[in-house]
């Protein structure tokens, strides 16, 4: 079995969140069962100006690919010596820029990167499958029906689309799919693409994919309902019968609280936790007292991740005694005011003995947070599955979260009449629910020390690799 993951992002190499860890990840996973897998990507600016890498690509082959009525010219290169085999498609009027997403013709640049996935195929000895992530490869089901499906090579080939946030759709005017694609209006094709007065992308792949998963059963259920379903719950009620959802793994190997040079003091158990709670109390000026909560924070500055909540009761959160530690930034339109980050500014100066906001995207940071943290607190709106609550219970620290999507299917609620669990969590999207929680928390932490002991080493040992996810994958390949 052959399977071509076509996405916009692959871990190491071009990473701007979770989807490039998945597929960076996933591949190698399946290639220990023994299935031939690949990678495709386009080739940004960051990853040719790193001369190391780009130096040492290898040219498979150059050839046109038609959009609308031009033909563009693509390369294609490769990675030498990968693990999996990892493909970069070369073209620098569409790729050569200072970021990955974010221009007025981005329709037309995935588009081109689609077109060019599918004419690549042969120069990679075909493919039974062609996994497709997200909106930026969502054309490709639609192509392969409408342009290559007459050709021999390309009949067999299934597809499995797949959502990381189904935020993000693909949404374009007409005028693209028109001249890019080359269907008529009113056909049946254009059908699955209308959408409002436009076209999406996302759309036509559910129709024409031949298996739709998403990244945790519970959002699979969610995004049926008009309050999660962005617009797409009728065409997912519609396609319902080829949907799933299968939780994301993590590299375990990576995160690994054992293995981690980035934080003060290696270690598998809660001593060793200790230690780090300590040293970064040291060194970044807070009163160094063991007993005392320290609740992390690691993520984007969004809305999506429940910030009104924290904002809403942050007086409350710190009148309780804790200390609060945050890393993350906040992405903002033009004229627009970086709200959050503002707000952590000022809850920082406020309270310099509790709290410690750094409004910067650091890894030794970020670490440092997860091993010295006692809970990880990440009320989402939505999470389709999150990666955050996931490595916290690798490092011992306990998440706090609201039950939605991944978060719900990962952190098994802490039980006081059983004493199990591996965190906390709240269902209602509350700010005064979510302090409950925090409060509930921090008695049990103060109150019952083993208790929290147990679920802390509880936390630590769930099985967060990417076996059992590989195998849920493979199993939707076979079936196909």
């Amino acid at each position: 079995m052959r399977i071509l993951f076509a996405s916009s992002e692959v871990a190491p190499y071009v990473k701007s969140g979770g989807l490039g860890d998945v597929v960076g990840s996933l591949p190698a996973a399946l290639a220990h069962l023994g299935v031939t897998t690949m990678v495709i990507a386009p080739l940004y600016a960051s990853l040719k100006n790193k001369s190391e890498i780009y130096d040492a690509m290898e040219e498979v082959a150059c050839y046109q690919v038609q959009v609308g009525w031009r033909h563009q010219f693509c390369r294609l290169m490769q990675i030498k010596d990968a693990v999996v085999p990892t493909y970069f498609v070369e073209n620098d009027y569409y790729f050569k820029r200072d970021q990955f997403y974010g221009y007025y013709d981005d329709g037309e640049r995935f588009i081109f990167f689609s077109q060019a996935v599918l004419a690549s195929l042969p120069y990679l000895g075909g493919a039974d499958i062609i996994h497709c992530h997200d909106w930026q490869t969502a054309a490709i089901p639609l192509l392969l029906h409408q342009h290559y499906g007459h050709l021999p090579e390309y009949t067999q080939i299934k597809t499995v689309f797949t959502i990381h946030n189904l935020r993000f759709q693909g949404r374009f005017a007409p005028s693209v799919v028109n001249e890019l694609i080359g269907l008529p209006p009113g056909s049946a094709a254009w059908r699955d693409l209308e959408f409002y007065q436009g076209v999406n992308l996302m759309k036509a792949a559910l129709y024409h994919s031949d298996a739709v998963t998403t990244v945790s059963p519970t959002y699979a259920q969610e995004i049926r309902t008009s309050w999660y379903g962005e617009g797409l719950d009728g065409v997912l009620n519609d396609i319902s019968y080829k949907l799933s959802g299968i939780v994301n793994g993590i590299d375990t190997e990576a995160v690994n609280p054992a293995h981690d040079r980035r934080i003060y003091y290696p270690y598998s158990d809660l001593e060793g936790k200790r230690i780090n709670k300590l040293a970064f109390q040291k060194e970044y000026c807070l009163p160094q007292r063991e007993n005392t909560m320290m609740i992390g924070v690691v993520s984007r500055l969004d809305a999506q991740k429940g910030f009104d909540l924290i904002e809403c009761v942050m007086k409350e959160i710190l009148d309780l005694g804790v200390q609060f530690v945050l890393l993350g930034t906040q992405s903002v339109g033009p004229g627009e005011e970086p709200h959050y980050e503002n707000f952590f500014r000022w809850v920082e100066k406020t309270h310099p003995n509790q709290a410690r906001c750094f409004i910067q995207f650091d890894l030794d940071i970020a670490q440092k947070i997860y091993a010295a943290s006692d809970l990880f607190l990440m009320p989402s709106a939505f999470e389709p599955c999150g990666l955050s609550q996931m490595m916290a219970m690798r490092y011992g620290t306990l998440p706090l979260v609201r039950e939605t999507g991944g978060l719900k299917d990962t952190v098994a609620a802490y039980n006081p009449e059983t004493g199990t669990g591996t965190g906390f969590s709240f269902t209602n999207y509350n700010a005064h629910d979510m302090l409950h929680v925090i409060e509930l928390a921090l008695q049990v932490y103060k109150a019952k020390p083993q208790a929290w002991r147990k679920l802390a080493e509880s936390a630590m040992l769930v099985d967060f690799s990417w076996n059992k996810s590989a195998q849920a994958y493979l199993d939707i390949y076979r079936s196909l």
